[in-house]
């Protein structure tokens, strides 16, 4: 098990002692402290005089062109022991089943990357509105079944948060390294294993796994920000993804207001619409648990995420990219 933190001291306890309570696999867990400048090491270190099992080790300084995440979570690699790497965000909790059933994963799905999506925890409002946005975006715009037969590299997708894959396969392709610059390793290392000729697959590990990304406003709207030139915002795209989910997911709540304008027949065009955009949206909050406030509210969850797109797309273009936790990158 493979930890990078970096100012983690409030989640990386409950974490490390998750992963210490699985069933089924022998383990180490290493986590590296990422020059934090809260108490991140001293919990990691309190944690391994009582159990041999955790390693704490200390990142070097930050090489010109890496993103820290990616940066720590290559040297972790090259301090593991096992033949089986899982790269796992210090914000993320297991039960005890976890790790056992995601390695059960990897070996039937025949690929060399796999992760999962845990259960996303959500307190505030734009928390609500916003983080299962994710999910949903996966469900509708990814075809899975398709993923799953081909490798081609555009339909490369993981979730960062808790990436599974054999030592091999890692170092056939290249590591880490291979995606150094960026911001968003859950899309760009699946898509790096597919480019090397392997498969990746996800799957949904809410019973498995539960995670609470950010915990304010604040957070969540610059956390999603930092890596949305690798996503929705990335150049051109941010277009296609605008008039996508605008005209599907907004509009048609905005020309319902007009209604009593409109002719029969197109009163019922925008009801259908307005089903249609709900359905995935409320399915979703059932299966994975999600806020259903956020559900209810979807079009003006979808409003402030491409709010959040377009306010990196302009910063990108200013000059003035999103930087996180303490550290500034170019975009």
């Amino acid at each position: 098990m493979l930890i990078p933190a970096r100012n983690e001291e409030q989640a990386i306890g409950a974490a490390v002692e998750a992963v210490l309570a699985s069933e089924g696999v022998h383990l180490e867990v290493i986590v590296l402290d990422d020059h934090s400048t809260d108490g991140t090491a001293a919990v990691v270190a309190e944690l391994a005089k009582k159990d041999s099992r955790v390693r704490l080790e200390h990142a070097p300084v930050l090489p010109p062109g890496w993103c820290g995440k990616q940066f720590a979570c290559a040297t972790l690699a090259g301090h593991a022991r096992y033949p089986i790497l899982t790269f796992l965000d210090a914000d993320v909790r297991l039960t005890p089943h976890a790790l056992v059933r995601m390695a059960g994963f990897l070996a039937s799905s025949g690929a060399g990357l796999v992760s999962g999506f845990p259960r996303q925890e959500t307190g505030t409002l734009l928390e609500k509105l916003v983080i299962p946005l994710i999910n949903w975006l996966l469900l509708c715009y990814l075809p899975l079944a398709q993923m799953r037969a081909s490798r081609q590299v555009g339909l490369g997708a993981g979730c960062g948060q808790w990436f599974m894959t054999t030592c091999d396969a890692y170092e056939a392709i290249g590591g880490h390294e291979k995606v150094k610059a960026s911001l968003h390793d859950g899309v760009k290392l699946p898509r790096a294993y597919r480019a090397a000729g392997y498969a990746t697959d996800i799957c949904d590990v809410t019973d498995l796994a539960v995670c609470r990304m950010y915990r304010s406003a604040g957070q969540v709207w610059f956390g999603l920000a930092k890596n949305a030139r690798e996503g929705l915002a990335a150049p051109l795209l941010i277009w296609v993804w605008t008039g996508l989910l605008f005209c599907g997911h907004v509009l048609p709540f905005i020309l319902f207001a007009f209604a009593g304008e409109m002719e029969m027949w197109q009163v019922a065009v925008t009801a259908a619409a307005i089903v249609l955009s709900y359905a995935p949206r409320l399915a979703v909050a059932e299966r994975f648990r999600a806020s259903w406030v956020g559900a209810l509210l979807h079009p003006l969850g979808v409003t402030l995420l491409l709010a959040i797109q377009w306010y990196a797309t302009v910063r990108a273009w200013v000059g003035k990219p999103v930087g996180w936790k303490g550290r500034a990158y170019p975009g």
